[in-house]
């Protein structure tokens, strides 16, 4: 009977901090998603080097739009400006303007001012 009390015990033990340990990880899991959740940020920037709606402008959007983290791309050629919605966790608007710099080797487009806007 000891031995099936003490077993018994150890068992309802064990329960116990498994329990308390669950409830520690989920706790911590939860922080981790909330750190982790989307920064969305807008930005508009300046384009020089556009010479035409479709070659340029829709080529630019196309290319962005396909970038990690960019949800949002639209460029308009009579503004020769691009706005872009993107994830900050995922891309910057450096990396943006980067990519944008270096669609067709480099030698057309260039961004001359990005401006961040809500």
């Amino acid at each position: 009977m000891k031995v099936f009390n003490s077993l018994l015990s150890l068992i309802f033990i064990l329960t116990i901090t498994s329990c308390k340990s669950d409830t520690k990880s989920t706790s911590e899991n939860t922080q981790q998603i909330a750190s982790v959740k989307k920064d969305i940020q807008n930005i508009e920037v300046n384009i020089d080097g556009m010479t035409c709606e479709i070659g340029c402008a829709k080529l630019i959007e196309s290319k962005i739009s396909k970038l990690e983290g960019v949800a949002v791309s639209k460029v308009n050629f009579e503004e020769k400006i691009g706005n872009f919605t993107f994830d900050a966790n995922k891309i910057s608007p450096k990396e943006i303007a980067k990519n944008i710099n270096g669609i067709a080797g480099g030698d057309l487009y260039k961004v001359t001012n990005i401006k961040t806007v809500d």
